[in-house]
């Protein structure tokens, strides 16, 4: 930071700065308005707007439009499947900036290790890099992580200044009904900001969550959930994941009076659309598309954000702030055309100027499997099973009740009714432990799929028609140091290797597109007709309210949040 008696100079005209944007048309964010204005930086801040400044270069707008660098409230890097300098190659020539992560993924998998790597890789790239510390790792007390975090193992993190509080609260259950272990953590983070997570919840429950201090929330899925919210004082996030697309059912909620109470956020976002739609630039234009106004679409990819986050350096083209900035020609169809970071330019057009730096950080094995005690048996124990039901295009799930295919007195698959075996083996210790279950609605009529993508333990579940192809997808997976894997018997068809904690890929993110290209055109030639098989497998896991998911110690009931048998008892 320069000195301020310099800084002030610098302000009044007296000195010339490093670099003047001259002839753009400045989009404020404080008030809402578009005027012409010249921008002068030095030392990577903004020191001076208006007419008369001079600078040692200076770059003619021709009358463009200059906005602050985009800001996302929410994003697990790691669903990208590349490490942070990747993800910055990536995001930084779509006009983002800033990013504020949750890595809850890689630390449901290597704890504070994780989160430690996460920091060290996202160092000397163009893209500022902060940390929501994950609350819940692992995710419930019915199924098994890599790791356990507790407030006095996160509390010391925050001595880093890109450590900005804690992530999503997950447990809102937790939270209303006063779990110790949860409160421990709220009070340990009074200080700093808390974001929320609370599908659904509304009335009473969500007034004591809001009260618990919990301050925003990504999980709207209708207008209604994301006024209540907004009315008590949350900031709402709006997402649009590549799994979770709530962008349009949220903006009939957006108006002029409320604005700066939403951000955008992408949540999780996925190779191929990061690099055919792009980050958070096309948030901006999928909103205003759809009739919101495009400066409060800039609002609140750039000041509400900074505001929520106590980031009060950046968010806004003022005095004394980063000079994080985006130009570009058309407030109606924003796409970024020069794209700045502290006063230097790091894109152009769409194209990075900068060569990722990939620092190596040694991490951990984290494929650990007893394959002797892996099987895929099923002894018969009845006819009717409980069985996960997907629902295309959505996390949630169905209970169903179906009759059994009996072979040799065991239940096996039965892909002519749609109804796979499904299995997830723990991956962390090499315990042995394995849930196994049935699925409908993956679509597959012979092979497997496998992952070690699973929300939120990212165990290896796998999917098959049958036992061979499924055992032959675990282990290609597990072989490749995690990924994602499609076979048919004994042969692999494709694969994506995941070897960064079996979440992400060493490679270029172009490179990781086109395996997971390969991948899905496996999983169609094997019969499904899911959009991303291997996404919907990968969150048949989670906790969004499913009806059911498994994990490596069964089929779990989440509306009672209690373990299930898979043989239903004969009357």
């Amino acid at each position: 930071m320069m000195e301020l008696a310099h800084r002030i100079r610098l302000a009044r005209g007296q000195e010339p700065a490093d670099l003047l944007l001259k002839g753009g048309r400045l989009v404020n964010v404080f008030t809402g308005e578009v005027y012409e204005a010249d921008i002068a930086i030095h030392g990577g801040y903004i020191v001076g707007i208006g007419e008369g400044y001079t600078a040692r270069e200076v770059i003619d707008l021709k009358g463009r439009f200059v906005a602050p660098g985009f800001i996302d409230a929410h994003v697990h890097i790691e669903s990208s499947m590349v490490p942070p300098p990747e993800f910055a190659r990536a995001v930084v020539p779509h006009g983002t900036t800033t990013v504020i992560i949750d890595p809850h993924e890689i630390a449901n998998v290597l704890g504070l290790d994780g989160i430690r790597y996460m920091l060290n890789a996202a160092k000397y790239n163009p893209l500022s890099v902060f940390v929501m510390l994950p609350s819940c790792v692992p995710a419930s007390p019915l199924e098994t992580s890599g790791a356990a975090l507790y407030w006095y193992d996160l509390q010391p993190m925050l001595s880093s200044p890109w450590v900005l509080g804690l992530a999503e609260m997950m447990n809102y259950p937790g939270v209303i009904q006063g779990d110790p272990v949860v409160l421990d953590k709220l009070r340990a983070f009074a200080h700093v900001v808390r974001d929320g997570h609370a599908p659904q919840l509304t009335g009473r429950d969500l007034v004591a969550y809001a009260a618990a201090g919990i301050t925003s929330d990504h999980e709207c899925t209708t207008a209604e959930e994301a006024r209540e919210k907004a009315r008590l004082g949350m900031y709402v996030f709006v997402r649009e994941s590549s799994v979770a697309r709530n962008l349009a059912d949220l903006l009939p909620a957006i108006t002029p009076a409320n604005s700066r109470r939403f951000c955008f956020c992408t949540d999780d976002r996925h190779p191929a659309d990061l690099l055919d739609e792009g980050h958070i630039d096309f948030l901006i234009r999928e909103a205003v598309r759809l009739g919101l106004d495009p400066v409060i679409a800039i609002q609140m990819a750039t000041l509400n954000p900074a505001e929520h986050f106590r980031l009060h350096d950046r968010g806004a083209i003022a005095p004394g702030r980063v000079a994080d900035l985006v130009v570009f020609s058309d407030l109606y169809d924003l796409r970024p055309e020069m794209v700045f970071r502290h006063g230097m330019q790091v894109a152009e057009n769409g194209r990075p100027l900068w060569e990722p730096v990939n620092r190596k950080v040694a991490l951990r094995s984290t494929m650990n499997i007893a394959w002797d005690r892996v099987s895929f048996r099923i002894p018969a124990q009845g006819r009717r099973i409980h069985v996960i039901g997907v629902i295309p295009d959505q996390l949630i799930t169905r209970h169903l009740i179906e009759e059994a295919r009996i072979l040799d007195g065991e239940a096996v698959a039965d892909p002519a009714r749609d109804l796979l075996k499904i299995a997830v083996i723990e991956r962390h210790r090499a315990t042995g432990q394995m849930g196994l279950g049935f699925v409908k609605g993956m679509g597959l009529r012979r092979g497997a799929l496998a992952s070690s993508v699973a929300h939120d333990h990212h165990n290896l579940v796998v999917v098959g028609a049958d036992d061979v192809s499924m055992l032959t997808a675990a282990r290609a997976v597990a072989g490749a140091g995690g990924g994602m894997a499609a076979a048919e018997g004994e042969r692999v068809l494709a694969l994506v290797p995941l070897p960064i904690a079996g979440l992400m890929s060493d490679q270029p993110i172009e490179a990781v597109r086109r395996q997971m290209d390969e991948v899905l055109q496996a999983a169609r030639a094997l019969g499904s007709e899911l959009p991303n098989p291997l996404m919907t497998l990968s969150f048949l896991a989670l906790e969004v309210i499913p009806e059911l998911k498994i994990t490596d110690i069964g089929l779990v009931d989440v509306n009672r949040f209690e373990r299930i048998p898979l043989f239903l008892e004969e009357s």
